[in-house]
């Protein structure tokens, strides 16, 4: 991993624009880790992809501002609403009349997102609807467990977690590096899961939805979400370099964060706790010659 700010255009680079589950914080106790719910940004060299539309998407978007390509690759893990109610406020995607915006949804047993994001964005619950805006929105539905084929050739694989209505894992490779990201999930009673444990394998990195400690999980046992205990015995079980903890529980402030970073960091010294804004690098590997 290297730090913000050295990334080659061939790298493998994550940047995370929301990490906090269920819904928003904010206030003094939110400053270092951040308040916006689930977004992450993926780029395979200069190739772009978004994970979720949380409200952190607003945040990617500000950011980038016009200097987004014509089409963005949307990825969504599930269609909660800590996962998809930023989508209208990611202004330079769904301002610019050049924009398309393909989303790629694979819990709904094919179907693509488009019908539950007609019923949200819409009076009453919204004042218009996503056709209204400049923006195109390009649908599409697959089954978790497919691997996605992008027209420039990039492929993506796509694994099913358990989570209530389900959701998606997705795992990126680029010039020798590979990326997962588990997000929402929780363990079972074996664990690590056979074919999860197939999937993360040899990744050099994996975000994992560590929302709850130990001591809170069993009264939220059924909730869709697990600790940083078992991202640690899922990576140690799939020798996997790093480990980035997401989708923080909303009541976990700055210092317990911090204070399960160090335990974590303990037993794990490669991992983290993912904070808002952060942007982990896997530089591209070095060209192996071919023989004589």
């Amino acid at each position: 991993m290297t730090m913000k700010g050295l990334s080659a255009p061939s790298d493998l680079t994550i940047r995370f624009w929301g990490v906090r589950g269920s819904t928003c914080t904010s206030g003094p106790n939110f400053v270092e880790f951040g308040g916006h719910t689930p977004c992450v940004e993926v780029r395979c060299g200069e190739r772009l992809f978004v994970i979720d539309a949380g409200t952190g998407i607003h945040a990617f978007g500000a950011h980038h501002g016009q200097n987004l390509p014509k089409r963005i690759d949307l990825l969504f893990s599930h269609l909660h609403l800590d996962h998809v109610t930023g989508l209208a406020f990611c202004k330079p995607a769904v301002l610019d009349r050049e924009r398309e915006i393909h989303t790629y949804c694979g819990n709904l047993d094919g179907a693509s997102a488009a019908e539950a994001l007609d019923r949200l964005f819409a009076p009453p619950l919204f004042p218009i609807t996503l056709d209204m805006l400049p923006a195109r929105f390009v649908h599409h539905g697959f089954r978790s467990g497919e691997t996605l084929h992008f027209s420039d050739g990039i492929a993506v694989d796509t694994l099913p977690l358990r989570h209530p209505q389900g959701a998606t894992g997705y795992r990126f490779r680029h010039a020798g590096r590979t990326a997962c990201y588990i997000s929402d999930i929780e363990h079972g009673d074996v664990w690590p899961e056979p074919d999860l444990l197939h999937f993360v394998r040899g990744a050099d990195l994996v975000m994992f939805d560590g929302m709850f400690t130990e001591g809170e999980y069993p009264a939220c046992r059924g909730w869709g979400h697990s600790t940083w205990q078992k991202g640690v015995d899922l990576c140690r079980a799939g020798d996997v370099r790093q480990l980035g903890i997401v989708h923080h529980y909303p009541q976990h402030g700055d210092a317990l964060l911090r204070d399960l970073e160090q335990q974590l960091q303990a037993v794990m010294p490669t991992a983290f706790v993912a904070r808002e804004r952060q942007e982990v690098v896997l530089p591209a590997m070095a060209r192996v010659p071919e023989p004589a």
